[in-house]
């Protein structure tokens, strides 16, 4: 074994690390000093020790955030940081934030659901105009029961020429979905398949995960082929590709969620991951994400620790000063804590009993969304709930009477898709569900427009991991939701995950860190 000594070094304090970590070139060195091993830099490094010499115990590469995950993330989507912010429906995830976190080398996903097309399409062109270098996702909510808003949403994508959207809440493979992917085929030279449009799906289940992990579905793809959506040859190149390129394994989060822990969702995901490499052998891959709970340094570590290729973040962004979300709603959320939050009924998956977790400080909104599922359950139709319950809800809940609620729904749904008014009016209780969603649908945007009158009905969606970035950033500028911007948010989780690394590292080489665990904001 050779020896090592140095001279002419300078000894450091941790928190002088956040300093050192943008240089890809720089050392660290761990150096026997009176009995103790403290971490330097600098300095002469020989073989022979001297009267200014001290043993060198460790010598290790300095590790920035640019260094965390898989840089074959970062090639594919043309970022600087393995880590993006995912959809918040409603345009929470606005333009502003992504042209922001394009501009600072992450990315960001644009939160579609629930917009209009002509809106969507004012957001692409906004992003596309100041984004012409930078990286964005723009996303693809499942919609199984309007699947012809679900294609009219592709054909835009593909007439923007977006060649990477994020897939979020669907079940099943959709002919809009297998559409984008397979449009963007080509053979090059060499003959391997080129793929043009990039799918990164979030899923929480290992049986959704299979579905993304498989080729695209062949009845899906012929059914293109017949319509002239596709060609022949990107119909045959579809056998070799998985229909995403990453997958974000999302644990416990806001909104939609399973409520399944990382530390156990995410090495199911990875042997899944493993097993569907091995049947379909492809050229390249799947490479597979964490989402939910990313909300600190310390998560975000752990997330790459157990072989993550890049981190999701979501709850925390929505306190941002980019979130398109009102100011009332950012300051709620700026103080909100890890037991603030529970699970209610969500409005897309009403009749399916699916939930999403949202806030419960400061909003009845859990509990009215419960009244009303309960009332679903319970009863037939609108006619079936006794009149005091009904003048009850109406009052409350609606501020109108179910009959003009009704009116309301009827004619955004002859806009948006008359098939349903169709169904609602053959099916009263199909028709209870469709006024019981108006209330829920209602209530994300009241949060998203801060309507005053509307306050105890808002709707926030919202994860544990926004209590704990403000647990983090408590008695710091970051308190402050007016001083949040998203790029921000994003540096003190890349930047603190790979501080972390480096503490991790010297301390496993017997430097003494108890004092300097925490990452300095």
């Amino acid at each position: 074994m050779v020896n090592l000594y140095v001279a002419g070094h300078k000894y450091l304090h941790a928190k002088q690390l956040k300093q050192l970590m943008d240089d890809k070139d720089q050392n660290l060195l761990c150096v026997e000093s009176e009995g103790k091993i403290k971490l330097a830099t600098g300095g002469d490094i020989n073989l022979k020790p001297d009267y200014k010499s001290e043993k060198v115990r460790a010598i290790f590469h300095i590790v920035g955030p640019m260094q965390l995950g898989q840089k074959a993330f970062t090639k594919t989507y043309g970022t600087k940081y393995a880590y993006y912010a995912g959809a918040m429906a409603n345009g929470i995830s606005s333009a502003k934030m992504l042209v922001e976190l394009g501009k600072n080398g992450f990315m960001g996903s644009l939160g579609t659901g629930g917009m209009n097309l002509k809106s969507v399409e004012k957001c692409i062109d906004e992003i596309q105009g100041k984004l012409q270098n930078g990286a964005y996702l723009i996303n693809l909510l499942s919609s199984p029961s309007m699947p012809d808003r679900e294609m009219e949403t592709v054909e835009l994508f593909l007439r923007k020429k977006i060649q990477a959207m994020e897939a979020s809440a669907f079940i099943e493979m959709s002919k809009a979905l297998v559409y984008y992917r397979v449009s963007g085929l080509k053979q090059a030279e060499n003959g391997k398949v080129e793929i043009q449009n990039h799918i990164i799906a979030k899923i929480s289940r290992e049986e959704v995960a299979a579905k993304f992990m498989s080729p695209p579905p062949s009845g899906l793809v012929n059914i293109l082929l017949s319509e002239n959506k596709i060609t022949r040859k990107q119909a045959e190149l579809a056998k070799y590709i998985s229909m995403a390129d990453d997958i974000t394994v999302e644990a416990d989060s806001g909104g939609h969620t399973d409520n399944r822990p990382l530390v156990s969702l995410f090495p199911a995901i990875s042997a899944l991951n493993n097993q569907m490499q091995e049947k379909f052998n492809y050229e390249t891959k799947i490479r597979l994400g964490a989402g939910g709970g990313i909300g600190t340094p310390t998560s975000a570590i752990a997330a790459f620790q157990m072989g993550a290729a890049y981190v999701v973040t979501g709850s925390v962004n929505q306190s941002c000063i980019e979130a398109g979300t009102s100011d009332r709603v950012k300051k709620v959320l700026a103080y909100v804590q890890m037991q603030d939050v529970v699970m209610a009924p969500c409005a897309d998956m009403f009749e399916l009993g699916a939930k999403v977790q949202v806030i419960k400080k400061g909003t009845m909104f859990p509990m009215n969304a419960q009244k009303l599922y309960q009332y679903y359950n319970e009863y037939k139709s609108l006619s079936d709930i006794p009149e005091s319950q009904k003048a009850s809800i109406e009052k409350r809940l609606f501020h109108d009477t179910l009959e003009n609620i009704w009116k309301q729904t009827e004619s955004y749904f002859m806009d948006l898709d008359p098939k349903q008014v169709i169904r609602a009016n053959k099916n009263e209780k199909y028709k209870m569900a469709l006024v019981f969603r108006w209330y829920l649908g209602q209530s994300s945007k009241w949060a998203v427009k801060g309507h005053e009158d509307r306050i105890m009905d808002m709707q926030i969606w919202c994860g544990q991991s926004m209590g704990a970035f403000n647990n983090l950033v408590k008695g710091t500028k970051y308190e402050i939701p007016e001083n949040r911007r998203v790029a921000d948010i994003a540096n003190i989780i890349m930047y603190g995950a790979a501080y972390l690394v480096n503490v991790q590292n010297a301390i496993l080489q017997g430097v003494d860190m108890d004092e300097d665990k925490e990452y300095p904001i």
